[in-house]
C-alpha cells in the first residue's frame, strides 16, 4: 500500500544516491565546427529555398476585404517575408530598412523602419505567421507528441538576466518579476517577459506556445489553449509530457488529460488528489530509474531554449506589445530548420 510517507522516502533517496550521475561533471565533447558550420549552412539554405511556397499557401487562406482608403505599401506575402527575415538576420528596423535600400534593386521594396516596426502589430501578419506554424507541422507529420513542456524569461532590462535570477530567487522568478529604476520610485515596471513553449522530443519542433509580462503560470496556460487549437486542426495528440517540480501538483496533472505527465512531487507532497494523480506517484515511487530516464528528457528544452537565445539576441529587442509576434517568428524558424533536418 502506497503511502505518503513512502513520496518523502523516495525524495530523500534522490537526493542521496539517484542523482549524483547527474551532478558529475560531464564529459564535454569536442564540436566539430566544420561540420557544425555546413549542416547549419545547408538547413537555412533549404529553409529558404521552401520557404516561400509555405507563405504562399499560409496568406492565401486568408481572405481580407478592405474599405475605402489608402492601401498597404506591401502585400502580405511581402510583410511576412520581411518580418522573417528581420528576425533571421536579427538587426534592428533601423539597420533592417537600411539594408533594404540595398535589397531594393533586386526587390523593388523601400520601406521606413516604421514600416518594419509596425508588422510586429499587424493582424494580418499575425494570421499568416499562425497559418504558417499549422502548415510546417502538417509537413513534417507532427501527429502523436511526446513533449516537454518548460519556461524561460526574455529580460526587458539589461540590469536583470533571467537565468541568474531563477537561480537566486527559485520559483518567486517564475510568478512575478519586477524593477525599479530608483529605490524611491513608486512606479513598477516588468523585468521579463515570459514565455512557455511545448516540444516534440521525436521532430524537435515547438508544438506550441504561450507569451505572457505577469507569470510563467499565465504563459502556460496561453499555450495550452494553442495546443487545444492545433489538436483540433491538425489532430495532434499529445502521448506523454515532462515539467519541472513547479507544476507538480495534481490540478496540472489533471489537465493533460490521457496523456502521461513526467515530473517530480515537491517535498510537501500527498496522495490527495485524482486517480491520475495517485498513478503518477505510484510510478514515481516504485520505478524510479526507469521514471527518472523520461522525466530527464527534460533537457531538451533548456538546450533548445538556449541555442535559440543564441541564435536570436531576444534581450530587450521588442515593445512589450510586439514581444509575441517576434517570438513566434523565432519559433518558426526554429521549426523551419527541423523541417528539413535529418
Amino acid at each position: 500500500m502506497l503511502r505518503t510517507r513512502d513520496i518523502q522516502e523516495r525524495l530523500k533517496d534522490i537526493d542521496e544516491f539517484l542523482l549524483e550521475e547527474y551532478k558529475k561533471p560531464k564529459e564535454e565533447k569536442k564540436r566539430d565546427w566544420r561540420t557544425y558550420e555546413q549542416r547549419m549552412s545547408k538547413r537555412i539554405r533549404e529553409a529558404i529555398k521552401n520557404l516561400e511556397p509555405l507563405i504562399d499557401e499560409a496568406v492565401n487562406i486568408i481572405k481580407i476585404h478592405r474599405g475605402k482608403g489608402r492601401k498597404p505599401e506591401l502585400t502580405l506575402k511581402q510583410k511576412v517575408i520581411l518580418i522573417l527575415l528581420q528576425r533571421l538576420i536579427a538587426k534592428s528596423n533601423r539597420n533592417m530598412a537600411y539594408m533594404l535600400d540595398a535589397f531594393s534593386l533586386l526587390s523593388g521594396m523601400d520601406v521606413s523602419y516604421k514600416t518594419i516596426e509596425r508588422l510586429y502589430s499587424d493582424e494580418e501578419v499575425e494570421m499568416a505567421l499562425h497559418n504558417l506554424h499549422i502548415l510546417i507541422l502538417k509537413k513534417k507529420g507532427v501527429k502523436n507528441v511526446d513533449a516537454t513542456g518548460d519556461g524561460t524569461g526574455y529580460s526587458l532590462t539589461i540590469r536583470k538576466h533571467y537565468a541568474s535570477e531563477a537561480e537566486k530567487r527559485k520559483d518567486e522568478v517564475k510568478e512575478s518579476q519586477t524593477y525599479t529604476s530608483e529605490p524611491e520610485e513608486k512606479e513598477e515596471r516588468k523585468a521579463f517577459t515570459y514565455s512557455f513553449k511545448l516540444l516534440d522530443l521525436s521532430s524537435n519542433m515547438y508544438i506550441a506556445r504561450g507569451i505572457s509580462m505577469r507569470s510563467e503560470k499565465e504563459a502556460f496556460e496561453r499555450a495550452q489553449e494553442m495546443l487545444d487549437e492545433i489538436s483540433d486542426e491538425i489532430e495532434i495528440r499529445l502521448n506523454s509530457i515532462r515539467l519541472d517540480r513547479y507544476y507538480s501538483y495534481p490540478s496540472y496533472v489533471d489537465k493533460f488529460g490521457d496523456a502521461k505527465v513526467y515530473i517530480i512531487p515537491r517535498k510537501n507532497a500527498t496522495l490527495r488528489g485524482s486517480w491520475k494523480w495517485k498513478r503518477t506517484i505510484k510510478e514515481f515511487v516504485r520505478d524510479t530509474s526507469s521514471y527518472l530516464k523520461q522525466y530527464y528528457l527534460r533537457e531538451h528544452s533548456e538546450a533548445e531554449f538556449s541555442v535559440d537565445k543564441m541564435v536570436w539576441l531576444e534581450s530587450g529587442t521588442k515593445k512589450r506589445d510586439r514581444i509575441d509576434t517576434a517570438l513566434a517568428c523565432t519559433d518558426l524558424w526554429h521549426n523551419l530548420f527541423n523541417l528539413y533536418s535529418a
